[in-house]
């Protein structure tokens, strides 16, 4: 979106492994390595770099403005803003951010006092606003909510709705997985389902969650693993499904309640009718939407909800998704340039 908005982006991150290390070195000053789940490293990563910060200083030292995309970046961005307008990127609220332990209030207390000195928010779900920033002692009064919107620069759209049609019904599950019970869920849904019920899984299993994600699913006649995708990938991977699976429980009634989901607005725009619950931020979505299968008994009776669904329902259910407005799907440049004008504001 910033570059789409004629803005010049200079980036350095953290990365997951030494390949993505290797790929990232022209185009961004990679900070160090990180591994999931294990946060005592990630904080050492962060504590050499606010001390040895030179590297970071000067690859910044252009840049009117930095924005922070999670908690750790917010303290490195301070620690070399000068002055600089920072904006704080929160996509998810981690469970250290919840936490009542002296180590989580200690993250805690890092945050709102980082928080008082930055000048705006950027945020994917009003949930986030309302369960956990609104209650913060110091939040930013600018708050800029993207959704994890597709991006469509040629603000043509996507092309057509590609709404599958027949039995088995097949559900897709897409992206960063790692909750172990909706592993847990589709496996009986696909073994129950005597045929009927198909699940096609793509993306990147988190080997802290999902150990032995492969083995799990070996065997499983019912269930397909793709394996990682490109965004390139979606119009096809999409195409092969009647649902989408849009429940996370990995932070049940914290984060997984709040956010809303990048793969609710993919399957949306392709004609994949979402699956989601009803009493989260998803199904709040959905509802004002008049749209997707909402599952009022926490996903307990999918299976017979599924089942129970005649040809003319499930037709009624993909017509729906059509009348949604592009502009709840689809960031446009037009949104791109908004934002620019939102930041160059801050300064």
């Amino acid at each position: 979106m910033l570059e789409a908005a004629d803005l010049l982006v200079v980036s350095a991150g953290f990365v997951r492994d030494q390949k993505n290390a290797h790929d990232q070195e022209e185009k961004s000053l990679v900070l160090g390595i990180t591994e999931d789940a294990a946060l005592g490293k990630r904080a050492l990563s962060v504590l050499r770099n606010f001390v040895f910060c030179s590297s970071l200083e000067n690859h910044f030292a252009g840049c009117d403005l930095i924005i922070a995309r999670n908690l750790e970046c917010l303290v490195l961005a301070h620690r070399v803003a000068k002055g600089r307008p920072v904006v704080y990127e929160c996509l998810d609220i981690h469970r250290a951010l919840l936490g009542q332990t002296m180590p989580h209030r200690a993250i805690q207390a890092v945050e709102t006092h980082l928080l008082q000195e930055t000048k705006a928010l950027i945020t994917s779900s009003p949930g986030f606003v309302t369960h956990y920033f609104s209650k913060k002692p110091a939040c930013p009064k600018e708050i800029i909510l993207l959704e994890n919107k597709v991006l469509d620069l040629t603000d043509e759209g996507i092309a057509s709705l590609m709404c599958k049609q027949g039995r088995p019904l097949v559900i897709g599950w897409f992206g960063m997985l790692r909750c172990r019970k909706t592993l847990k869920l589709l496996l009986e849904v696909a073994a129950k389902g005597e045929g009927q019920i198909k699940v096609l899984i793509a993306g990147k299993p988190s080997p802290a969650q999902l150990p032995g994600f492969e083995a799990s699913i070996s065997g499983h006649e019912n269930i397909h693993f793709h394996g990682p995708y490109k965004p390139a990938d979606l119009p096809a991977l999409y195409g092969q499904c009647h649902f989408a699976w849009c429940i996370d429980w990995y932070e049940e009634g914290q984060n997984s309640a709040w956010l809303l989901p990048n793969r609710l607005y993919e399957a949306t725009a392709h004609g994949t009718i979402p699956i989601a619950l009803a009493d989260v931020e998803t199904g709040a979505w959905l509802e004002r939407h008049q749209a997707g299968l909402l599952l009022r008994t926490g996903g307990s009776n999918v299976l017979d909800q599924l089942l129970a669904l005649t040809e003319p329902e499930i037709s009624d259910l993909q017509a729906a998704l059509s009348r949604i407005p592009a502009k709840d799907l689809l960031t446009s440049k037009e949104e791109c340039l908004a934002l620019r004008a939102t930041l160059e504001k801050l300064g």
